[in-house]
């Protein structure tokens, strides 16, 4: 049936199956177990990974045979994985969906034992002849070079497979329990002097609430409620952040770090760039939260008020103006981009509503061909809309992407936020040319409120990651430890522009990445990637005419050149301090704009 456009709508997973127990669903299940045994038995009939590598002289026809076979299997896994996923996501209660998640799980460990296999039997070989005399490796050689670096940070292969099986039942389990028990948190709150209970998302969003009894307030029952949970995340944590340690020893990493450097296809000559060019930074956030503080009556912004609107009437923007907006917007840069924008709205492709089972936060997957999924918690002001427009842009990305193989769309984190972050920036830049003094106030604040998220929150999360890493390598930490880590990390960044006794110590049990253990550092590429999009942006601006080709290109290749190759082909070096300020100087200009207006009493 189809929904009006005042309902929050829910996302369409029927059309890739009509259940997880249905006949299609089955077929799709068993052809990629099928599909995975064919490989495993190639494998060890080949000796790939083994003891008897293959005969010299067999290595090409070889790895044509695993690239195509590893692509068609990665692209039904794919989709089965990400059906289930959004079942489990939209309602975490659903055991139908759990249980063949649970299922999956082995096979998702089989294909894991079958790349490292692969990775390791590639440092072995001459690939420059390989890629030389074959035309799909030739089109895989970025990978291909890669998975030759790779291999030195292997353990034995039995080793490796042995840590992939117990992933299952340890870091991932653990943070499967991170999942569930967030997602069904229900809050008891009072305000206006009825006491209820609300899920943990309807909770969280409050923090966006005019009110500031009811902000207060729901801050107040937040940190009670992850207080009371503390002891089993704690121990996810702990377990977690321990398995990686252990782990990332025997492969010979220095630290989670430096793999995440490396996954993340960037080296420490770059990341420091763009840290001391954030770090420099600083002040100039401090100052926007300073005059927020003023804008709201405080001498310090306590955490509650960290994302309150400024004062006075906020300008609405309900699901169906944000949709008809998005659309416009996207639409102006380039036809193409509104096209997906319109297709996305138009088959359902968004689930909305926040709701209790529903996990927080927001994303966007590919689930077949050139089809995304999103998840977000619409609240029906400028950050819901923008929000949207950000996972649209991860859409795009999926779009653009969608012709490649599946080895070659396997992008980094520092780049998968190029095009959302772009997208943002696009409906930004509209809005506060289309809106008077005291909306732009608005807009600006939620505009800023984002950027020091993605610069200065972030930076908060890459100091306790860091600390977390080297204090496990000793032994476990309590709660109560993990919770002074964290408001030490947010006093370092944030500064004297937050109230010192209203920090958020339970951040480290909000946020689902550090339960991640392949996303160890899943930080610090979202600042890379907020503040490269900005680059972008600006040269956008400068030299409209083809941009959006080469833009397009762009995307479609983020899987097989180096961030810092892309970057040079429109002018980047990314491990240049000075392009990391030029980028940031466009969010002192924001900062500098939203205090003129502020000054001059606009927003009354």
């Amino acid at each position: 049936m189809a929904q009006s456009a005042d309902q929050l709508p829910h996302w369409d997973l029927d059309s890739l199956f009509p259940g997880p127990e249905s006949p299609s669903f089955l077929r799709a299940w068993d052809q990629v177990a099928k599909s995975i045994d064919e490989i495993q038995t190639f494998f060890d009939q080949k000796g790939i990974g083994g003891a008897s590598p293959p005969p010299a002289g067999e290595e090409v026809a070889v790895v044509a045979w695993v690239l195509e076979h590893l692509n068609a299997v990665l692209t039904r896994y794919m989709t089965i994985n990400a059906y289930l996923y959004g079942l489990i996501t939209e309602n975490t209660a659903n055991e139908s969906a759990q249980g063949k998640w649970s299922e999956l799980q082995p096979k998702r460990v089989q294909l894991h034992v079958l790349e490292r296999r692969l990775t390791a039997w590639l440092g072995q070989i001459d690939l420059d002849r390989v890629i030389e005399e074959s035309e799909i490796s030739a089109e895989h050689a970025y990978f291909l070079a890669r998975s030759r670096d790779e291999s030195a940070h292997l353990m034995p292969p039995e080793m490796e497979a042995l840590a992939a099986r117990l992933a299952v039942t340890g870091s991932s389990a653990w943070g499967k329990l991170h999942a569930d028990v967030t997602s069904q948190i229900q809050v008891d709150c009072e305000l206006h002097g009825e006491r209820s209970t609300y899920p943990m998302t309807a909770i969280r969003n409050m923090a966006f609430d005019p009110d500031p009894e009811v902000r207060q307030a729901a801050y107040r029952a937040e940190l009670e409620a992850w207080r009371t949970w503390q002891v089993p995340l704690a121990g996810a944590l702990n377990s977690i952040k321990g398995e990686v340690n252990a782990v990332d020893n025997e492969r010979h990493w220095s630290s989670a770090l430096d793999r995440a450097l490396f996954e993340n296809h960037i080296d420490r000559k770059a990341l420091e760039a763009m840290r001391s060019a954030t770090e420099a930074a600083f002040p100039h956030f401090r100052r926007y939260l300073k005059i927020k503080a003023r804008l709201l009556g405080r001498q310090q912004l306590p955490w509650s008020d960290l994302f309150a609107p400024p004062p006075g009437e906020p300008p609405s923007w309900s699901f169906a103006e944000s949709r008809e907006f998005i659309r416009d917007q996207f639409s102006a840069f380039s036809p193409r981009l509104g096209l997906l924008a319109e297709r996305a709205f138009n088959e359902r492709w968004i689930d909305a509503e926040p709701r209790p089972g529903k996990v927080g936060g927001g994303f966007c997957m590919r689930v077949r061909g050139d089809e995304s999924r999103i998840l977000v918690n619409f609240a029906p002001n400028y950050d819901g809309m923008s929000t949207i427009a950000h996972e649209l842009g991860h859409a795009y990305h999926n779009l653009d992407k969608a012709h490649r193989t599946m080895i070659q769309g396997e992008t980094p984190m520092t780049l998968a936020e190029t095009a959302s972050t772009f997208c943002e920036t696009i409906v930004q830049k509209a809005a506060l040319d289309q809106v008077g003094p005291s909306e732009q106030i608005h807009i600006l604040e939620a505009v800023l409120q984002g950027h020091c998220q993605l610069v200065v929150d972030i930076a908060s999360r890459i100091l306790f990651e860091e600390e977390i890493f080297e204090r496990r390598a000793v032994r476990d930490l309590s709660a109560q430890e993990f919770c002074e880590v964290m408001t030490r990390a947010q006093m370092a960044t944030y500064g004297e522009a937050l109230d010192p006794d209203q920090l958020h110590p339970y951040m480290w049990a909000v946020k689902p990445h550090y339960y991640d253990a392949e996303g160890s550092f899943y930080n610090f590429p979202y600042t890379f990637g907020f503040l490269f999009s900005l680059g972008l942006y600006a040269r956008y601006q400068s030299a409209p005419k083809d941009f959006s080709l080469r833009y397009d290109d762009l995307l479609s290749r983020t899987g097989m050149r180096s961030a810092a190759d892309l970057a040079l082909e429109f002018g980047v070096d990314v491990a240049d301090e000075s392009f990391w300020r030029e980028s940031l100087l466009v969010v002192q200009e924001d900062i500098e704009r939203f205090e003129a207006l502020v000054e001059s009493g606009q927003q009354h």
